[in-house]
């Protein structure tokens, strides 16, 4: 675990407290059982009051510049109560504008999404699987500007999304655009996956944006992508290591209270070694994953290399703390009026979000050249 500053942990002392006390799980289960899906707006315009919608913009462009570390220990936090919100989702759309966005465009978007009037999502993916490299979706030039084609499908916060930063393939090589959500030949239809969240599958039919709605890294289109994506990793990783804290600290409870066979079942030897491994396993992740976020805010060269390695354990923790949670619980766990099914549903979909474990083992590989 990082050595946190004086300014991070009371970062994550304000994001615990204010998430226990308005936002715990039972919080979700209502959202849920209203049938809304996503997220509270009431509960998004606290947040947004709180200024975490641009922890991590530098100031410049009309954030409090504390970085993807500080953002990170909120998503955790977030994770632990299963607290829906498209914060993750705005802060790399705002991210994006920030890195190459047009002086009109971050003037247009960057005050709205910093004060979280506005809701931002990454639309690459176009199939069931994380697949980045395979765009079918395409941007053609034309007078003044780009038309734009295609199928997005599972855009996380697609649904509730003001602006949506969208790759495509123009004259042959990876491009990001810019698109308002509600432009011309934009239509949505909300894909609702097991963790009950807002996903969308985005058409674009003939939507023309202007020329400077195209983002250009310098560095490239395609390497401008792949940062993008690795904090949207990054952010991802951070809410399953949430996740996996919450599940434990959940069972690790029952375990301290359930009786059987006249003692707590956490005396038995054999569910100790099970804790103490899982308790292990998780401070583990939480290393890779505050490595990863440190290394993106200071831009490391070796940072794609940290955020797989943090989505991969990630990943792979939540999914054995999910499952301990339900098992170590016994029946009452496999019920939904327990709060397992909220989080071994969410962890399922944040691991194969923006590339599952097996999918940045084999990414890592290739960055070492094995």
């Amino acid at each position: 675990m990082a050595v946190l500053n004086d300014l991070q942990s009371m970062v994550m002392d304000q994001a615990q407290g204010w998430i226990r006390d308005r936002m715990p799980v039972t919080a979700f289960r209502a959202l849920r059982d209203a049938g809304a899906g996503g997220f509270d707006p009431g509960l998004w315009s606290e947040i947004a009051d709180l200024g975490w919608c641009g922890v991590a913009l530098s100031e410049e462009d009309g954030g409090s510049g504390l970085g993807h570390l500080n953002l990170g220990l909120i998503l955790e936090s977030l994770g632990r109560n299963v607290g829906a919100t498209p914060l993750a989702a705005t802060t790399v759309a705002a991210d994006a504008l920030a890195m190459a966005g047009s002086d009109a465009l971050k003037t247009a978007w960057l005050p709205r999404l910093a004060a979280g009037e506005a809701i931002g999502a990454l639309a690459v993916d176009e199939g069931a699987a994380h697949a980045p490299d395979v765009l079918a979706t395409t941007a053609v030039r034309t007078e003044g500007g780009w038309r734009l084609d295609g199928v997005k499908r599972f855009v996380a916060e697609g649904m509730a999304a003001d602006l949506l930063i969208v790759a495509a393939q123009a004259e042959g090589q990876t491009a990001l655009f810019a698109v308002d959500a509600g432009a011309p030949g934009v239509s949505r239809a909300p894909r609702r996956l097991t963790d009950f969240r807002d996903h969308a599958e985005v058409t674009l039919s003939d939507v023309v944006v202007d020329a400077d709605a195209r983002l250009t890294g310098p560095d490239g289109d395609a390497a401008l992508l792949d940062d993008l994506l690795d904090r949207a990793r990054a952010l991802a990783a951070a809410e399953l290591l949430g996740l996996s804290v919450g599940a434990f600290d959940t069972t690790l409870e029952y375990l301290k209270t359930r009786v059987q066979f006249g003692q707590t079942i956490g005396a038995f030897q054999a569910l100790q070694h099970r804790a103490a491994d899982l308790y292990t396993r998780i401070e583990l992740a939480r290393s890779a994953v505050e490595a990863a976020l440190s290394a993106i805010d200071a831009q490391a060269p070796d940072r794609a290399l940290l955020v797989s390695i943090a989505k991969a354990t990630a990943g792979d923790t939540a999914n054995l703390a999910t499952r301990e949670m339900i098992q170590l619980h016994g029946g009452i766990g496999m019920t939904d009026d327990h709060d397992a099914g909220f989080y071994i549903k969410r962890a399922r979909v944040l691991e194969n979000s923006w590339g599952s474990a097996a999918w940045h083992r084999d990414r890592f590989g290739r960055l070492i050249g094995i």
